[in-house]
C-alpha cells in the first residue's frame, strides 16, 4: 500500500469515527396487497402545512374488496384513484362510500365535498355514509346545500347522472361500536385534541388484523387500551427537536393537542403494536430519519415513517 493510499484510509476512518451512524427509517411498500387480507393504505399523511408531497390526512382500511376511510383531507379522491391505478381496486372512486371522521378540523375534512360528489360523477350510486362527532350532520347539510346548483345541473341537464349517488348520510357517534358488517367491526373511542369537545380515534377489527388509527391526539390512555398488541397502530407525531424551535404560543398549543416523538414511544411501548406507522408528521425542519430516530431511541419496536400511498 502506498503512502497516499494509507493517508486516504486514515482520513476515511477518521471521518467515520466522528460520525454517528443512525438507522434509516423503514420504508413503506407500494406492492399491490393480497385482496384476501387486510391492509392499511395511507392516502394522505399531511398536516395543515401545504406540503405538495403529502395530501391531507386520510387512511384507508382495505379488506374483502372494500375500503373504509378514516378522515377526508385535501386530495383524498385523487390519492385513492392513484392507489386504484396501482392495483388497489377497492379504492376505485365509485366504491368510496363510507368514511369515519376523527374530528372536524379543516385539514381532516376539506376533502369531504370531494368524497361526496366526485365519486357520484364517476358513477357511484350509493349514498356516502359519514360517521363522525357532533357537528358532522350540520357540516354535511351545509355542504349539500352549497353544491345544490351543481346537483340540480347534473340531474336536470343532459348529463346522464344518477339521482342517488350524491346523497350523504351523516351519523353522529359516541364512543363504542359504531359500525359493523360481515368484514369489519369499527369501534370509536375518545382522545384528547386541544379544545375539541369530542375527538375520536378508531379501532378496526377484521378476520385477520386489528388496526388502530389515532387521528389527531395528545397522549391518550385510550390508545394504549384500544391497541393492546394490535397489528398496526397509525399514530400522529411531532418532532421533539423541531418543537424546541417553535414559538412559545405554538409550543403551548402543540403540547396540549398533539403527541411528541418521545411521548409516542412511551405509548407504543405499552400498546405493543406489531407495527407503528407515523403519520400527520410535524417535522419542523427535521428529516424522516431524525423523526424515526427520536421515536426509536425510546421504543424498540418496528417503526415506519408513513408516506402517501404507502401500504402496510
Amino acid at each position: 500500500m502506498t503512502a497516499r493510499s494509507r493517508a486516504r484510509l486514515a482520513l476515511v476512518f477518521g471521518l467515520l469515527a466522528g460520525c454517528r451512524i443512525v438507522p434509516a427509517p423503514q420504508r413503506e411498500t407500494t406492492n399491490v396487497p393480497d385482496p384476501a387480507g387486510t391492509h392499511v393504505v395511507l392516502l394522505g399523511t399531511g398536516t395543515p402545512n401545504a406540503d405538495p408531497d403529502r395530501m391531507g390526512p386520510a387512511v384507508a382500511i382495505v379488506t374483502g374488496g372494500r375500503a373504509y376511510l378514516v378522515d377526508a383531507g385535501p386530495g383524498v379522491v385523487r390519492r385513492a384513484a392513484l392507489a386504484a391505478r396501482r392495483g388497489v381496486d377497492a379504492l376505485l372512486a365509485a366504491r368510496l362510500d363510507i368514511v369515519f371522521l376523527t374530528h372536524l378540523h379543516s385539514d381532516h375534512t376539506l376533502g369531504l365535498p370531494d368524497l361526496i360528489f366526485t365519486p357520484w360523477t364517476l358513477e357511484r350510486t350509493r349514498p356516502l355514509q359519514i360517521f363522525g362527532p357532533p357537528g358532522t350532520r350540520t357540516m354535511t347539510e351545509h355542504l349539500l346545500a352549497a353544491y345544490d346548483a351543481d346537483i340540480r345541473n347534473r340531474i336536470d341537464g343532459l348529463e346522464p347522472a344518477n339521482e342517488t349517488g350524491w346523497h350523504a348520510q351523516a351519523i353522529e357517534i359516541e364512543p363504542g361500536v359504531v359500525y359493523q358488517d360481515s368484514l369489519v367491526r369499527v369501534t370509536a373511542f375518545a382522545v384528547h385534541h386541544g379544545a375539541w369537545a369530542q375527538s375520536f380515534a378508531y379501532r378496526f377489527e377484521t378476520a385477520d388484523r386489528t388496526i388502530v388509527v389515532s387521528g389527531d391526539a395528545a397522549p391518550s390512555e385510550s390508545i394504549v387500551e384500544a391497541c393492546n398488541g394490535c397489528d398496526v397502530l397509525v399514530h400522529e407525531v411531532y418532532s421533539d427537536a423541531g418543537f424546541g424551535r417553535r414559538p412559545a404560543d405554538w409550543q403551548r398549543y402543540h403540547a396540549d393537542a398533539h403527541t411528541s416523538a418521545r411521548e409516542l414511544a412511551a405509548i407504543a411501548a405499552r400498546a405493543r403494536p406489531a407495527l407503528l406507522v407515523l403519520y400527520h408528521q410535524l417535522f419542523w425542519g427535521t428529516s424522516e430519519t431524525d423523526l424515526v430516530r427520536e421515536v426509536s431511541e425510546h421504543y424498540a419496536g418496528r417503526v415506519v415513517s408513513g408516506r402517501d400511498l404507502g401500504i402496510y
